[in-house]
Parts: C-alpha cells; structure tokens; sequence
C-alpha cells in the first residue's frame, strides 16, 4: 500500500508527477533562473516533507517560483499554508446532499490526509448556511419508495454504532463508512416521501458527525472538516437548524483547537443567529467564548460564558441529540479554560476542577481532556507536582480506551514538565510518556 501523503509539498510534488530529486532539480534550476545557487537535494525535501524542519525564507521563495505561486502569497499565508492543495467548499444547494457526501467517503480513502478547507471557504459556508433556507426535498417516486420501516432499520444500527463508547469506536470504522455509504445510496436514488427523506438526511449527517469526531479524535483533522462538511449538507437539506448549528460548531471547535480562533468565531457567530434549543444556543455561545478568550478579548468572552450559562439554565424539555451531553461541568471546565487564557490560572484551575468532579463516570474521554486541561492550568500556576499527577492520571485513562486527542495533549505540554525532571511525579509522567 502506498505511504500516506501527510503535507502538502508532497501533494503538490506527486501532482505534477515530480520524485523528490526532480523536485530538488527544480529548485536549484529556479535559482539558476534568479542567477542565485541552491543547494537542495532530495534529503532536504525528504525533511521537509516530513515536518523535520521548515525551508528558510530563500528555499520558499524558489519553492513558489516552481509551484508559480505569487510571493505576495508567501509571506502572508505562512508555510505551509500557501502551498497547493486547499480545497473550497460545496456550496449548499438542493442537490448537493449527495455530492458533498460522495466526496466525504471517497476522501476517507485518499492518501492526502491534510488537504483541509481554507479559513474563507468555511466562513463562506457558514454565512450561506445561516443566511439560505433548505428546499422541499424532492422524491421522484418513480417505484416503490423506500417504506419507513427499513429507515427505522437504518436508524437503530446508525444509533447504536454512534453511540459505542471510545473503547469500542476503534474497531468500527468500517462499519460506520460502509452504513453511511448506504444510507448515501438510498438518498441519491430519491424515492421516498419527503418525511422519510427528512429522517435519511438528518441519520446521514449525524453518522458523518460522529465519523468527525472519530477522525478528530485521532489528529486527522483535514478528514474530519470533510465530514463534517457533508454532515452541513445533510442537515441543510432535512431543515433542521440546530443540527447544522451544531455541525458548524464542530467546524468552529476545530478551527480553535488549530490555533484559528478568527474563523472559529466567524462561523460561530453565524451559527447561533440560527439556533433555537436554549442547551444548543448554550453550547455555541461557550464555543465562541473559547475563541474570544484565544483571541484575548475578554469582554466579549465572559459576555458569552454569561449567555452559555443563561441559556443552559432556560432548558426545557429534551435537547437536540447533539447536544444532549452538554451540562454544567463542560460550562465550569470551558470557563476555566477561558480565565486561563485569559491570564487568570488560579480561578481557572478552580472552575476545571469543580467541572471535573461533576463529570458522570461514563463520559471518559471528556474526562481525560478535562484533566490535561486542569494539569495546564496547575503547571501554568507552578504546582508542577499536582500538575504532573493530574496529567498522568490523564494519559493514562486516554492510553486505556484509546484517545489519541487527549494523549496528544498531555505530550504537547512534557517539555515544560521536563524543566522539573528529577522530581518524582514528574520522571513517573514522563516514564509513562515514553513507555506508553
């Protein structure tokens, strides 16, 4: 099997059918053209290609000459960011349920694992979504349509392979895939009512939702906007608002997690203008609380952490699916999280901790994110001690049912713990670190 094309500049070398030495060739034969000398050979692609180190300002002037990518450019989008590859965005439409699905599965097989939506194609979609309303489905009922009791099928092994627990959701990727590219069948042959179109629209951009976060989860964050991207198409098309709310704070999350608050708080904004459910609107608004805080807008940040928890006081009655886990613990643990960007630590570590003590025992992944959170916010104030046995108590449960997201945190904060090497709970961290 081929290797994964994991960065962009091998993209655009295996487009044009270019080996890593033709690249190299390229580019000593672009300074030639500049009356300037390089000295690239494959090895230096190899490394770059493999994230080992970024080419020096000279190198990406040449590379952008071979790629016939405006200097301009360069310097504004930052490696590797200018490179080709970016992908747009479907735009909503009738018929785009299907195509924007299609593209999703097919991407779940391709080997260029980072080519990602560019920043202005989500804000682009995300001011469509709130901005144009979903049509009729249409059924062309020309034979039998498909009869509600085989979407009741449908909907009951979709709802029970979604809703498998992080330890179990290892080993059913396959199945997901294989159940979304049925129900992406039954919905572009179009028979059916519209009522059972509804119900195949909203089963298909949940199960693309939950495929997501399984990608997320796992650091592929270009697959995971994809499929969250045809979930938006799907929910659009059912009509059902708080679902695509909820898809596009999804969008928004990942946008902050990827250090992009900016876009995170574009499409978050879009999104809450169009949401109906209290608990949806509460969730949204400590999303965008979360990207204002990044951002170091404070005001607006606890302007919004006082709206989340206004509206999640205000539910009533049964929230969208989505959302049905949202409770006063993410609130207290996202605040937290908030007060520490903000440069306030110690009531940060505070509301985190009382988050986490009023986590339920099942929600283990949440916990084991909520933790890292608390072992930053601890380290961030100089209890390194505390801070080192909150965060092996973190990689320890994410190492056992398998969440890399949560093991990916712990890692990214080991170097300020490696400063306190030689203190016991520190060399215990980084042993489990290195071993596990």
């Amino acid at each position: 099997m081929d290797d994964l094309i994991r960065h962009p500049l091998a993209h655009a070398r295996i487009e044009r059918g270019w080996s890593q030495p033709e690249l190299a060739r390229q580019i000593r034969q672009a300074a030639l053209q500049r009356r300037l000398r390089s000295g690239v050979d494959r090895a230096r692609i190899w490394i770059w290609e493999n994230n080992r180190a970024t080419p020096d300002d000279y190198s990406q002037m040449l590379l952008a000459d071979v790629f016939e990518i405006a200097q301009s450019l360069v310097a504004v989008l930052g490696w590797p960011h200018w490179l080709p590859g970016r992908d747009n965005s479907i735009p909503l439409g009738p018929h785009s349920t299907v195509p924007a699905l299609r593209e999703v599965l097919r991407a779940s097989m391709d080997r260029r694992t980072f080519v990602a939506f560019s920043s202005a194609a989500l804000v682009g979609l995300a001011q469509q979504w709130a901005t144009t309303e979903p049509q009729p489905l249409a059924a062309a009922l020309d034979g039998k349509p498909v009869d509600a009791e085989l979407v009741d099928l449908l909907e009951a092994t979709g709802n029970k392979l979604t809703g498998l627990v992080t330890e179990q959701r290892r080993h059913t990727r396959t199945l997901l895939d294989a159940h979304l590219t049925t129900v992406t069948d039954i919905i572009e042959g179009h028979n059916y009512t519209e009522p059972v179109g509804r119900r195949l629209h909203i089963l298909a951009a949940r199960m693309s939702t939950t495929v997501g976060w399984h990608r997320f989860d796992q650091g592929k964050h270009a697959a995971a906007g994809r499929f969250w991207h045809g979930a938006l198409h799907s929910a659009h098309a059912s009509g059902d608002r708080d679902l695509g709310a909820g898809i596009m704070s999804d969008l928004a999350y990942q946008a902050t997690w990827l250090k992009d608050p900016t876009t995170a708080a574009e499409i978050l904004e879009n999104a809450v203008a169009r949401t109906r459910h209290p608990t949806a609107r509460s969730l949204l608004h400590l999303r965008l609380a979360r990207a204002q805080a990044a951002l170091g807008e404070a005001h607006a940040c606890h302007r919004s952490l006082a709206t989340a928890e206004q509206e999640l006081s205000m539910s009533a009655g049964e929230p969208p699916a989505w959302c049905l886990w949202m409770s006063h613990a993410d609130l207290l643990v996202d605040s937290g999280q908030c007060l520490r960007d903000l440069g306030q630590p110690e009531r940060g570590h505070q509301l985190i901790g009382e988050g986490v003590k009023l986590l339920p025992d099942a929600r283990k992944k949440t916990s084991a994110v909520f933790l890292s959170y608390d072992a930053a916010s601890l380290l961030q104030a100089g209890q390194v001690d505390q801070a080192a046995a909150t965060a092996h108590e973190s990689l320890l449960l994410a190492q056992q049912i398998g969440a890399p997201r949560c093991v990916a945190l712990i890692r990214d904060m080991l170097p300020g713990f490696a400063k306190h090497a030689g203190a016991e709970r520190v060399d215990e961290l980084l042993e489990l670190a290195r071993t596990g």
